[in-house]
């Protein structure tokens, strides 16, 4: 078979995976008291996963037990075009800020297990040590916190709007530190991860985005509510 006549195969099984997740979300969604927020939000399984706690593998991210408030500030931003994600967009476009904060609290509120398994990496050595020094101390000479510093020694996240950086996938924690840098993310006022990812570079991001991936979930995975001490960087808003 030549390279031009295998392409509709390829093209006809994404089809059919995409068909089956959202047949999979219409099923749960039948399962469910009708008008409850788990019917309303069960085409959010398609890409988040059963339930919104979404594997270590892939892209999209793990929604079950973060923060409310971040969950409920990412719903305001993908509506109102703070973060460029077309899907997320058009869903949420005709949604009022109660009816987004409804779900924030219902993903919040999911005490579901984090996946088992092996956790894996191409990366090299180096690479996963410059991300773990990032991480655990930053690099003050480059104007670069440690992420311990915002996200809690756990890196599980701090209540109410501070997310986690454990148990996402690698490639969506590269995208979104990513985003930092090429400004297609943003928050309010003053823009504290903004500023950081102006000094990070692309190696920075890889090696930061491997070594949190290869983390496992410490035995408490819940955010923690409140932080020891202040954090290095005044952020005007959840990021």
């Amino acid at each position: 078979m030549n390279r031009l006549s295998s392409r509709p195969l390829r093209w006809s099984g994404v089809l059919v995976f995409w068909m089956l997740q959202v047949l999979g979300s219409a099923a749960v969604a039948q399962t469910q008291p009708p008008g409850s927020m788990a019917q309303r939000v069960a085409v959010c399984i398609a890409c988040h996963g059963r339930e919104g706690s979404a594997s270590g593998a892939g892209y999209f991210p793990r929604l079950a037990g973060k923060p409310s408030g971040y969950l409920y500030n990412q719903l305001l931003s993908f509506r109102d075009g703070r973060r460029s994600n077309s899907d997320m967009s058009y869903l949420l476009r005709n949604l009022s800020d109660a009816y987004l904060r409804e779900m924030a609290d219902y993903f919040a509120a999911l005490d579901l297990p984090y996946p088992a398994g092996v956790r894996t990496s191409d990366a090299s050595l180096e690479t996963l040590e410059r991300g773990r020094q990032l991480v655990l101390d930053g690099d003050r000479q480059r104007g670069i916190p440690a992420c311990v510093g915002c996200h809690a020694s756990s890196l599980t996240g701090v209540q109410p709007d501070v997310p986690p950086l454990v148990g996402l996938p690698r490639l969506y924690l590269a995208s979104q530190l990513g985003a930092w840098i090429t400004r297609d993310r943003h928050a309010m006022a003053p823009d504290c991860m903004a500023r950081i990812g102006r000094n990070l570079t692309t190696a920075d991001v890889n090696a930061v985005a491997s070594w949190l991936a290869l983390q496992p979930m410490p035995a408490d995975p819940k955010p923690l509510p409140s932080l020891p001490r202040k954090m290095p960087l005044d952020c005007g808003g959840p990021t």
